[in-house]
């Protein structure tokens, strides 16, 4: 196997490293290229640029697969809870029973937040995006919470997010705070956080609770993605892991990263009140002087299916089926999906659908509103955005420090 590459730039010869991973993907080390010949390397989107070496989640592209610390998206999914894969992916293995319960019970002993919290989230406009509030709380949790050991950080975090995104849902529906139940397992703590009203019983629905804590579990950690990648510079600069992931939800609230999971609600529903013509939509998403874009489908790391999207379609249609709701929404979808699938322009793009043209319709049937959903989203990815903090934290990183081109003014002179 070639460690080394060879080549020539202006009649000299140089060397650099190649670096592998577990499955034999290869990477040219260039961190001594302009060192040794003056050059940088110029990628756009940093598309083929590894920035990190990590043992966290793995995706093969070509083959449509996600591992979560080698294991595979389809077994995680059948086999543990959100909570069961918070701790894989925090500690690298899977919990036997007494560190489940161990690991349950930490989080339950933080399930609540100061009162002045609660003072400042009444000061915050009511017009404000539910992300904007998560991000700002998050961030100001610092000032309140006291962090014995480092663990302490991850389990206040775990506990918390959950109560900062109900907190943010019931200020915009106009209900009063509604507190954690120890009684409850996580994902059923949220819900009932979510959803219950003063004076009335909360009946949990475990259909719901089942259908959401997949969900959470679908969105635990996808590599180096733009959230992710935040989270993690924030972490090389040694950022506190409270301000990292207040950045990360900032930078999940694009409508190009978490937000294209409302864009495809918004999309379905403009095709559907329109008359529901799909074939003339997928018409105007191949004609290239037409804005309308397709959202939902391809994705720039997968050229295959996206193993998230098939798992999502199959919870929407069984939470749907139990839930005997009839959602217009999701059988245009599925409708859409199918014609895309049969379009060439589609199939030679490898255009397929990605877990965003289903979440958010799980989402809905759920009862999150649309400008909630990538709030969600954040709740399932907190135990990867924490597990990459620490992880350069251990690893000792260096501080990310791009390079650029410059294209502007030459030196000139102030006149």
């Amino acid at each position: 196997m070639c460690s080394i590459v060879h080549f020539d730039i202006n009649g000299c010869h140089y060397k650099l490293p190649v670096v592998y991973g577990t499955f034999y993907e290869k990477a040219i080390n260039i961190s001594k290229l302009r060192e040794n010949t003056g050059l940088i390397t110029f990628d756009p989107g940093l598309k083929n640029t590894g920035i990190a070496k990590s043992s966290i989640s793995f995706i093969d592209g070509e083959k449509g697969e996600l591992l979560y610390r080698g294991y595979p998206i389809e077994q995680i999914i059948n086999k543990c809870s959100f909570m069961e894969t918070s701790y894989l992916i925090l500690n690298g293995e899977l919990p036997n029973t007494a560190q489940l319960k161990s690991f349950s019970e930490k989080i339950k002993k933080f399930n609540h937040i100061n009162q002045e919290i609660y003072q400042i989230l009444d000061k915050i406009p009511d017009n404000y995006h539910p992300m904007g509030i998560l991000s700002s709380l998050t961030y100001i949790l610092t000032a309140f919470t006291n962090c014995q050991q480092e663990e302490d950080m991850y389990l206040h975090l775990l506990a918390k997010l959950p109560i900062l995104a109900a907190l943010t849902y019931r200020k915009k529906v106009g209900l009063p705070p509604s507190y954690a139940d120890h009684n409850l397992d996580y994902t059923s703590n949220l819900l009932k956080m979510f959803f219950s009203i003063p004076n009335k019983s909360y009946q949990q629905n475990p259909i719901i609770t089942d259908a959401l804590d997949k969900l959470l579990i679908l969105h635990a950690d996808h590599e180096q993605n733009c959230s992710t990648t935040t989270v993690r510079l924030l972490g090389s600069a040694h950022s506190g892991l409270f301000s990292s992931i207040s950045a990360g939800i900032s930078a999940l609230w694009g409508r190009l990263h978490g937000g294209a999971n409302q864009a495809v609600i918004e999309m379905l529903e403009t095709i559907l009140n329109s008359g529901g013509n799909i074939k003339k939509w997928v018409e105007k998403a191949k004609n290239k002087k037409d804005p309308f874009r397709l959202m939902g489908f391809g994705h720039r790391i997968y050229k295959n299916f996206d193993p998230r999207a098939e798992i999502a379609k199959e919870v929407a249609e069984n939470l749907i089926k139990k839930l005997e709701i009839f959602d217009p929404i999701l059988e245009l979808a599925k409708t859409l999906e199918q014609k895309a699938l049969q379009d060439s322009y589609f199939v030679e793009k490898k255009l397929y659908p990605n877990i965003d043209f289903y979440s958010g319709i799980i989402y809905q049937a759920i009862g999150i509103p649309k400008d909630m959903f990538t709030v969600m989203f954040a709740l399932g990815r907190l135990p990867g955005w924490m597990a990459h903090w620490k992880e350069i934290k251990f690893n000792r990183d260096p501080i990310g420090r791009p390079r650029q081109i410059y294209i502007g003014y030459k030196k000139r002179n102030i006149i």
